[in-house]
């Protein structure tokens, strides 16, 4: 073993062990290397799940993938790969796996001596699996069309490309000073939105950077798309739960406070209505912002450059995609706001129910006072009949000590000694139950 091998193999001992793999992230989708002519057919295959989980995306994904390549008898990737290119002979695949979709974008060398209308009847569609295409059913949220050409004769071009789209909305730029790209972002008759992208001069790499470029401002407009049914969806809905708010409102206010326990369950669940909304939302509005983020950063790197009486892709997405999703973000904000509003009037109305508590209890205490006051009464009432029968029987005891020493021939008369009792008995009865109230009380 050689000293710088082994030197080698010593410090790879001290990577990281996320340092290769980091490292190659940055590196793991590169453009494809184009030269003009070329033609390429790009999809983008969106697997709707309820709750998007990357790993059963990941391995729906790669069997697709694994169909196709069993067809042209290619070995798959790695399970775990997101990114696969391969040269089918007729045609070049590569294949990348993101978030929620994967893209296929096929490429085939040009004929120079074709026209564009030409040129877009021979696109790789031609060389796909009809049987593997059948099976996509659902599944294709973008198919496009690119061609990659040179033409030099300007007053050609120009007369050529309107017949090259059917709609009359025709987009096209400078993409900086080497390119030209048009397109007018509809399906076309057959199934495919088409883009033309015209090699002035560019250096080697700029072509399959800008029809890179081109393919993910097209792939993440449709992605950015699919919040907004969702957003209109749920504007009924919402609509259903401001109202019946209002009205529990003005309830709220009349100071009607018989029903106040009802109001609190019609409040808590129009909350639980509303959450489960927001559960159900926001994941996707949350992604088609950064999808619409990600279109619009695609378009500053074009740099373009005005084609005259022609819109550029950048004001065509702001006249058209940008509406989209400001209904997107507003439909968001108005979740928040309505949550909010909610949250606010159940924190009123269970402050009016704690009031109405307070009051209650504060209510029972006074009749607890009330009730000790006439017991207190009641209670002295009660001493004053206990001082007499105290001193009731007190005097007959006396009584009883008159007589007896009246029998010891003692000269006492009981009865005048019960009579000058009498009110010494009472005094120091009365006496006696006060001083013990007085340390009961203390």
């Amino acid at each position: 073993m050689s000293l710088a091998y082994r030197a080698n193999a010593d410090f790879a001992k001290l990577n990281h062990p996320m340092r290769v793999p980091l490292s190659a992230e940055i590196h793991s989708r590169p453009f494809l290397q184009l030269q003009a002519p070329e033609s390429l057919t790009h999809f983008a295959l969106y697997l709707q799940q309820d709750q998007p989980s990357r790993q059963n995306h990941r391995s729906s994904q790669h069997q697709i993938l694994e169909q196709l390549c069993l067809h042209y008898g290619v070995a798959t990737p790695h399970p775990q790969a997101r990114y696969f290119f391969h040269d089918f002979g007729r045609f070049r695949l590569k294949w990348e796996c993101h978030t929620e979709f994967a893209t296929y974008t096929f490429v085939e060398p040009g004929d120079a001596s074709l026209n564009c209308r030409a040129s877009f009847d021979r696109m790789p569609l031609q060389h796909v699996p009809q049987e593997w295409l059948a099976g996509l059913e659902g599944k294709i949220i973008v198919a496009a069309h690119v061609l990659l050409c040179k033409d030099a004769d300007d007053a050609a071009f120009a007369d050529g490309i309107q017949d090259l789209f059917q709609g009359k909305s025709l987009v096209g730029s400078h993409a900086g000073a080497n390119a030209q790209v048009w397109t007018d972002f509809l399906i076309q008759p057959d199934g495919f939105s088409r883009f033309v992208v015209r090699d002035l001069q560019l250096r080697e790499f700029q072509g399959g950077r800008l029809v890179g470029r081109l393919l993910e401002i097209e792939t993440y407009r449709m992605m950015a798309l699919l919040g907004l049914p969702q957003a209109e969806a749920t504007q009924p809905a919402l609509n259903g739960i401001e109202n019946e708010l209002a009205g529990l409102t003005a309830t709220l206010v009349s100071n009607q406070a018989n029903g106040d326990q009802e109001l609190l369950d019609r409040i808590t669940g129009l909350a639980a209505q509303l959450e489960k909304i927001s559960v159900n939302n926001s994941y996707r509005f949350a992604a088609s912002q950064a999808y619409f983020n990600l279109v619009q950063a695609r378009i500053q790197e074009l740099r373009e450059v005005h084609v005259e009486g022609t819109p550029t892709l950048g004001e065509f997405m702001s006249r058209r995609l940008a509406p989209a999703m400001n209904t997107c973000s507003a439909v968001a904000e108005r979740q928040e706001t309505l949550a909010q509003r909610i949250a606010r009037s159940n924190d009123l109305l269970r402050t009016r129910v704690g009031i109405e508590q307070e009051q209650q209890n504060r209510r029972i205490l006074q009749s607890l006072d009330a009730r000790a006051a006439q017991q207190l009464r009641l209670q002295q009432a009660v001493e004053g009949l206990s001082v007499a029968a105290i001193s009731y029987y007190t005097l007959g005891l006396v009584g009883y000590v008159g007589k007896a020493m009246k029998a010891g021939s003692l000269p006492v008369n009981p009865d005048l000694m019960t009579g000058i009792a009498v009110p010494l008995v009472i005094a120091g009865v009365w006496l006696g139950l006060r001083r013990l109230h007085h340390q009961l009380k203390g």
